[in-house]
Formats: structure tokens, sequence, C-alpha cells
């Protein structure tokens, strides 16, 4: 992707200019703070009480080989796009090595998974709103939300950059506000009958599930990484995104180690796996509720406010960034690569904000049926993501070799590390498969996917008939 050729702007000077393509409005700190928080979401403050459920202690297992295998394929992915930036990040990257159906298809499917998620963001969002302010109804909330945010979207990507800035810097400080309780209980300053790590062995011991609980709770925690990689795609708009995306890259383990290890652990010493509270009420008021914190309800719904407006924000970025990149590479209505001058892609915030709508529409007119559908048909995406990114590498790492390219960030023990997640993405792939609760998930994703994988053929063989018909006419 060419880059802007207007003059850099200095942090609170008149916004950048672009015409033909999107602009650099991304400052350090945006991207810097996008990168520590962007893997936080409200799966981390509430969904993960279900994690613990599954598992019992033991779901500190699957958070660390979930986490594993986010560190592996963001350093993958690193690799490819410290050398390569592009918007698209890994859809640009499979078309180059695996095809143009790869791209289109995986930038597709991406796009529809960070468009269900708007509506689902804003609906969470509005029953916190709601419950502060019953008199309100809860469209008229999630209307507003989305309005205000899709708004901020359409002016500059700098707005963006400043409400991710302050929305992930609130969420940093709760969850270690949240870590500094848990480590004062854990010495005992709460009391005696809350310090230590008791309840990792009692209450059935560590296993209380069997082992394979650990497998059932790694297919509900690697969807809560999911927005690891989105610092890639906003690098791209970013003064030095090779720079960005190798500090985002070395940091993602820490993030990882300290935001979920090291916060869920404090929450199973705190509260026994089998109270039905986790559930209920989330991990983290339920573990606050125990301390007796005052005010711990409505702090934690403030938290998950922002965390879910946080979410929101990125999925109409990072939404109509794909729809961009794929319209710029021809994959897409050509409108949707137009950017305003200001840089920004306009209609393709717009477009999808009205997908986001229809789906909002369509769980009205028929609850529980034809949205739950739709969002099964996003279940597996993030594996599919996983697996191309992976690939991908693979295919471009051994270009590069033979080329003797200079890569500034490496994958560890490359192929070897690299083989190990793609094998591993397919093992779990075929757990969920195996597993009852998930395979209605698989089967729709699968669906979806053969759909636009056929659609993605289509295109690539008409694309390459078009160039072989111009060839033979300039001869």
């Amino acid at each position: 992707m060419q880059r802007s050729t207007t003059e850099p702007t200095p942090e609170h000077g008149a916004p950048q200019r672009a015409t033909g393509n999107l602009s650099t409005g991304l400052k350090t700190r945006h991207v810097t703070m996008l990168s520590i928080a962007g893997v936080i979401g409200a799966g981390l403050f509430i969904g993960s009480g279900t994690a613990i459920h599954l598992a019992g202690p033991a779901v500190l297992i699957s958070y660390l080989t979930a986490g594993a295998l986010v560190v592996l394929v963001m350093r993958m992915l690193g690799e490819m796009a410290a050398a390569n930036p592009a918007s698209g990040s890994f859809s640009v990257y499979a078309t180059r090595a695996i095809g143009r159906w790869a791209g289109f298809s995986i930038g597709w499917l991406y796009w529809w998974f960070w468009v269900l998620v708007i509506p689902v963001e804003a609906t969470a969002a509005a029953a916190i709103l709601h419950s502060w302010i019953p008199q309100v109804d809860l469209w008229v909330f999630a209307l507003v939300i989305t309005l205000a945010l899709t708004i901020t979207n359409l002016f500059s990507v700098k707005n963006y950059g400043e409400f991710e800035f302050w929305f992930a810097l609130l969420k940093v400080l709760a969850i270690i506000a949240f870590i500094i309780v848990g480590a004062l209980a854990f010495v005992g300053v709460f009391g005696p009958e809350h310090a230590g790590a008791r309840n990792l062995v009692e209450n059935g011991g560590f296993f209380p599930n069997g082992v394979g609980a650990v497998a059932a709770a790694l297919l509900t925690t690697m969807f809560t990484f999911m927005g690891t990689e989105i610092v890639t795609i906003a690098a791209a708009e970013s003064e030095n995104p090779a720079s960005q995306i190798r500090r985002a890259t070395r940091s993602v383990i820490w993030r990882i180690s300290i935001f979920y290890l090291v916060s869920i652990f404090f929450v199973i010493c705190l509260v026994p796996w089998n109270d039905p509270s986790l559930i209920q009420d989330g991990s983290f008021l339920a573990a606050l509720t125990v301390l007796n914190v005052p005010g711990a309800r409505l702090i934690v719904d403030a938290v998950v406010l922002v965390s879910v407006a946080s979410c929101l924000n990125s999925a109409l970025y990072t939404a109509s960034r794909m729809a961009y990149s794929l319209a710029e590479r021809g994959d897409a209505p050509k409108l949707l690569s137009r950017t305003s001058r200001s840089g920004v892609p306009r209609a393709a915030v717009l477009l999808s904000t009205v997908v986001g709508f229809v789906a909002v529409v369509a769980n009205y007119f028929a609850p529980g049926r034809v949205f739950s559908t739709l969002l099964a048909s996003s279940g597996a995406v993030a594996l599919l993501v996983y697996l191309v990114i992976a690939i991908s590498q693979l295919v471009m790492r051994r270009r590069a070799e033979t080329l003797d390219e200079h890569l500034v960030i490496r994958m560890w023990a490359y192929p070897f590390l690299t083989w190990a997640v793609i094998v591993f993405i397919c093992v779990v792939l075929v757990l969920m498969a195996i597993w009852s609760d998930l395979r209605g998930e698989l089967a729709a994703t699968a669906v979806l996917a053969a759909v636009v994988v056929a659609i993605g053929l289509v295109v690539q063989k008409r694309s390459r008939t078009a160039v072989r018909s111009r060839r033979e006419a300039g001869r």
C-alpha cells in the first residue's frame, strides 16, 4: 500500500490530510496503548467466569495454552507486518503467500466477525446503562452509543486513536487495581480466610472436572484473545509502522501474562471454582464481592462499560479498514476505497455500521434465532485467521530467505514452531467438531467459509482471465 505523501502533523496540530489513501494520524502513544490493552475485552471481566466454572483451577492451563498460541501467532504476524505494513494486514499477506482467493476469503470473514461484534457490544453497553437509567429503552442506548462512536470514526483516525487511548488506559488501570487488591488479599490483608491459594487444590482438586474440561475451557478462552492483531492494522496509519509493530509484538508476552494469567490466578484464589456467582456476576465482581469491596457492582459495571465501548470502537475501525483494504485490492466495491480529506474511508465505516444495525433489526423481528445463527457463523473465524497467518508466514519466510531479505522481526525456531501452531489449530478444530456445545458454531462457520472461498476462487479466476486477455490484446 502506498503511504501518504503529506507531511506529518504535530501532536496537537491540524489534522493530516490524504487524498487517495489512509492518513498517518495515529501517534505513538495511541498505538502503544492499543497494543497494551487491545487484548483486554469484556471477556476477561465477565466471560472468564464461565471458563473457570468449566475447568476449575486448571483453567490456568487453558489460559496459558491459549496465550502461548496468541504469542506465537503475533510473532509470525509481526514478522510479516514489520516488513510490509498494510491496513489489510494478514489478508494482504494471505493474498501474496497463498493466492488472491485466500486474501479475499479471510478478509471478508474477518470483516464479518467484527461487524457482528458491533451490535453485540452495543447491546451489552446498553444493558449496563439501562440498569442505571431504566426509564430509557435498551434500543435507545444501543443506537446512541453506536452513532456516537460511528461519528467519531468518520472524522479522522486520530479520533479513534484518542478514544481508544483513554478506553485502554482505564482498562489497564482497572486491572492493575484489581491485581493489587488480589495481592493484598493473598497475603492476608483482608483476613486469613482470603489468604493463600487453598482454592487451587480444594473443592475437588486442581482438575475437578478432569483433563477434558481443560480442552473445553481452552476453546472458550481462545476467543477472548481475538483483537490482539488489530495493532498491526492500526500501525499502518502511524508514522513509523515498522517500529510500532516491533514494539507491540515484543510486549505481547508480558501483556498476556500480567493481564490474564495473574488476574485469573487471584480470582481463583478468592472464589471457589464452583461458586455460581462466577457465571451469574462474572469473575471480577464475584472476587470483589467476596472481599466486601464497597460499590463493587458499580465499579465493575463501569469498567465493563468502558471495555465494551472500546471493543465497539475497535470493531468499527477494524471492519472499515479491512473493507478499505479489500476494495483497494479490487476484492470489494471501489467505493469503499475512497477516503475523505482527512484520510478516512467513510463509506467503509458506514457500510460496517449499517450491516451491524441490520443484524439488530433481524434480532428484533426474530429474537434468538436469526441473530444467534449469525453469531454462530463467526464462531471459529479466530482460528481460521490464526491458521492463515501461520501458513502465510511459512510461505513468505521461505521466500524472504531465498531472496536473502533482511527481517526486522523473526519467528522463533522457524519452521518448527510455525508447523506446531498449524497442527495445534487443526487439533482444536477437530475438538470443536467433537464437542457438542461448539459443533453448531463450527458447522455455521464452515458453511460461511465455504461460500466465501467459492466466491474468492471465482474472483481469482476472472482476474486471471482478464490479465490473460490484456496480455494477448497487447501482443
